[in-house]
């Protein structure tokens, strides 16, 4: 089992299940022309982002890390007319980009991208006094996974969905290195997802041409 095979697994898959758009290929290509880390999700893993906001009957959805909206524009395509989507996002030039991105897509009435570090924004949110978010997206700096968390649950309404990716990082999260504040933050969060009594949680492994890594999946009590 290597890389090499995982990646052509996923284009085998991508080529069933996630047809080319032409979209989602200049939001891939303006991550580059702005010298963006090209950390978003993969084409598959987009989809399966889609069909968790369908299945849940998604109308408000929240994300926290919106890099060039590669994730965004895929959650935001499964929700209903009268649906809303809000993405936070830390730089300016990453939501400037992504924000270019949404109205190239036709989402940008739909979507509001709020810049600023999210432990600030967050409590921002839950002072709106707005409806519960049916469905969250965590995909932002790691060593503040636990505090999202906190934050998260008490906007996500009972039955609702949260995510988090990138909770297992090939394996670092059994013996984190020193120095290595995203594998332990990652696994801080994985401790307190699996501890809180409000939610019922599970970690899946992924493979990839991201690698090897994991999607945290958890739904909000009743």
């Amino acid at each position: 089992m290597t890389q090499d095979l995982f990646t052509k697994v996923d284009h085998y898959i991508d080529s069933l299940f996630v047809p080319d758009d032409s979209i989602l290929a200049d939001v891939l290509q303006s991550t580059k022309n702005a010298d963006m880390p090209q950390i978003q999700v993969s084409a598959s893993q987009g989809k399966l982002l889609y069909l968790f906001a369908k299945l849940t009957g998604a109308k408000r959805i929240l994300e926290l890390g919106t890099l060039a909206g590669f994730s965004t524009i895929w959650m935001a395509r499964a929700l209903p007319a009268d649906g809303r989507l809000l993405t936070l996002e830390y730089s300016e030039r990453h939501a400037e980009v992504a924000l270019g991105n949404l109205q190239r897509a036709g989402l940008d009435d739909c979507v509001e991208v709020i810049v600023g570090p999210a432990l600030e924004t967050l409590p921002q949110l839950a002072a709106r006094d707005e409806a519960p978010f049916d469905m969250v997206f965590i995909d932002a700096d790691k060593n503040n996974y636990p505090a999202y968390l906190d934050l998260v649950v008490k906007l996500t309404r009972p039955g609702g969905l949260i995510l988090a990716d990138n909770v297992v990082r090939a394996g670092s999260v059994l013996a984190p290195d020193q120095g290595d504040d995203a594998a332990r933050g990652a696994r801080i969060f994985n401790e307190k997802l699996a501890d809180d009594p409000r939610l019922e949680a599970v970690v899946m492994q992924v493979v990839g041409e991201k690698g090897h890594d994991g999607l945290a999946i958890a739904r909000v009590k009743a």
